[in-house]
């Protein structure tokens, strides 16, 4: 019996640790993490000129291809856009909710979208066609 027991918390504690890991991408360079733990987080810059209105979160319809998951400092949000502009954004529903998502990282110098919380994953320019997947 305590073999068994031993086997489910071990389980248990390895979802758990699975899950915990996937709420950020590991390597996303727009995170850093001060020598004092002070969180600094850059988000994708808008382009030059933007005229455009942001869809705002709340609305329906803002996310046709999916929700952007972008490290902002308030932590994870979804997002309608990759830019996080104010309203843009919610809370995280990831690992709580199926739904379509792109995970927006930097690395090497350059913001890139990425189908799963990882840099492993298919990741393209935030400039071209994503593969976003249900998560």
């Amino acid at each position: 019996m305590k073999h068994i027991l031993h086997i489910a918390s071990s389980a248990a504690i390895a979802l758990f640790a699975t899950g915990a890991g996937a709420q950020f991408v590991k390597g996303n360079e727009a995170v850093v993490i001060a020598a004092d733990g002070a969180k600094k987080v850059e988000t994708p810059p808008l382009p030059a000129g933007t005229l455009w209105k942001p869809c705002v979160a709340s609305k329906p319809g803002c996310t046709p291809s999916g929700w952007r998951m972008v490290e902002t400092a308030e932590g994870l949000q979804e997002c309608t856009e990759i830019y996080a502009r104010p309203g843009t954004c919610r809370s995280s529903t990831y690992g709580t909710e199926k739904r379509s998502r792109l995970w927006i990282v930097k690395t090497h110098g350059q913001w890139m979208q990425c189908q799963l919380p990882d840099l492993a994953s298919k990741c393209v320019s935030t400039k071209a066609l994503p593969f976003s997947a249900v998560q």
